[in-house]
């Protein structure tokens, strides 16, 4: 025997499409699958949102830092080129690149502003981050040796003012020592050229010169800070540093580029899993909501109930019918809500475009947020998890009704009627 017959398909169908004579209960009914709609997409926008937000905040960490960093703890490698051979016999490694970093203030007139030097070799710094991709003047290659050219991020520039082309202070704190005490270190460095990530904290806090320069200036001789490498598959740089690190010799440190911004996606990942679980909460409401429908449907059909029992039917059949009733409330619902929420979350860039025009409001803060616009990334996965959640509570909610309805007594309903 299937499990589901035509009889009880037929009148549980009858039932959802059947104007009530209790109007509330048609009211009811429509408010579970508004509900239900309603936190269906809302799952699907906000977690589309957040999984968007992740992987545009990697891609553009990416683009200014790299997959793996190797560094001395204790001071700068001064046999970082010995280590090279080794790291290119890694069938991973796609692109090395040495680099040094230090802090340094930049002078403008009165103006000043702190920043990230980092010293790199332009033709393979091209190679392992993708900076260049993101220049809006001028480009990496314009650093020459000895030529003090600096990169500046665009929001570092503009808060110095400078323009490519013009000239601007750096002071940095290791001093010269004189008869009359240590003073900082001041070289005129000459702007060209400008970058925009689109993160934050590369384009106001990161300048870039020639490695060179960089050495010459933190005065480390022919010394580095660390190599940066670039994997074939970025999702593979944790399992790369872990087998690599034992093969280190004493006083060096390497690590990934999870290591280097764990904080960032341990907090979007935090926040993905608590607004999942916010809002499957609208989910539960409107399948509570079903539940009450249910329980008044069998309250109001109780002697059409009666009637099928006197009739021959099984109290599981009658179980059947409210079933249907109920899920096909929750499928419409879920389905609803599934074609408002891909709607809106792949055209999002839309939509808030829309509403920040029509009530002149700003929703992405880029000093907040560190990224300029609202990303969105829809996975398959995602979507079929928030679906089928749906669609299981929906089926769990019409349980209790559909129960006590099969327990009907046919007597007691008709003594009345």
């Amino acid at each position: 025997m299937p499990f589901l017959n035509r009889f009880e398909l037929d009148l549980g169908v009858r039932y959802v499409r059947a104007k009530r004579r209790n109007s509330f209960i048609s009211f009811i009914s429509a408010v579970s699958m508004f509900g239900i709609a309603l936190g269906v997409a809302a799952l699907i926008i906000v977690i589309s949102v957040m999984n968007g937000f992740q992987s545009e905040l990697r891609s553009r960490m990416l683009a200014a830092t790299a997959h793996i960093e190797l560094k001395g703890i204790d001071g700068p490698m001064l046999d970082w080129q010995s280590f090279i051979p080794k790291l290119k016999e890694q069938k991973d490694v796609r692109a090395i690149a040495p680099y040094v970093v230090g802090e340094g203030l930049w002078v403008n007139g009165d103006i000043n502003k702190p920043s990230q030097i980092r010293g790199i070799d332009p033709a393979a710094e091209t190679q392992v981050a993708e900076v260049q991709k993101h220049m809006r003047m001028g480009a990496l290659t314009d650093l020459k040796a000895g030529e003090w050219g600096v990169v500046l991020g665009i929001d570092l520039a503009r808060g110095l003012g400078v323009r490519v082309g013009e000239k601007v202070a750096l002071m940095i704190p290791q001093g010269t020592v004189t008869p009359a005490g240590s003073v900082p270190r001041v070289k005129t460095f000459t702007v060209t050229g400008l970058f925009e990530i689109g993160w934050i904290e590369a384009d106001s806090r990161i300048a870039l010169i020639h490695l060179n320069d960089a050495q010459r200036l933190y005065q480390l001789g022919d010394g580095v800070s660390g190599i940066r490498m670039k994997l074939e598959n970025l999702l593979e740089a944790p399992e790369f540093a872990a087998r690599l690190a034992p093969q280190l010799p004493r006083g060096y440190l390497i690590a990934d580029w999870t290591q280097q911004n764990a904080n960032f996606f341990k907090a979007v990942q935090l926040e993905k899993r608590v607004m999942y679980i916010i809002l499957t909460l609208i989910v539960a409401v409107a399948a509570f909501n079903l539940v009450s429908t249910l329980v008044m449907v069998v309250t109001d059909k109780q002697s059409d109930i009666a009637i099928l029992r006197t009739l021959g039917a099984r109290p599981f059949s009658i179980m059947q019918v409210f079933v249907v009733q109920g899920s096909i409330i929750g499928v419409i619902g879920t389905l609803a809500g599934l074609f408002l929420g891909l709607l809106v979350a792949l055209n999002l860039n839309t939509v808030v475009g829309f509403i920040e025009r029509m009530f002149n409001v700003t929703f992405i803060d880029k000093t907040v947020y560190l990224i300029t616009e609202l990303p969105s990334k829809v996975l398959a996965a995602d979507v079929f998890t928030i679906v089928g959640m749906s669609l299981v509570m929906s089926l769990l909610a019409t349980l209790y009704p559909s129960w006590s309805a099969s327990r009907v007594n046919p007597a007691e309903a008709l003594r009345y009627e």
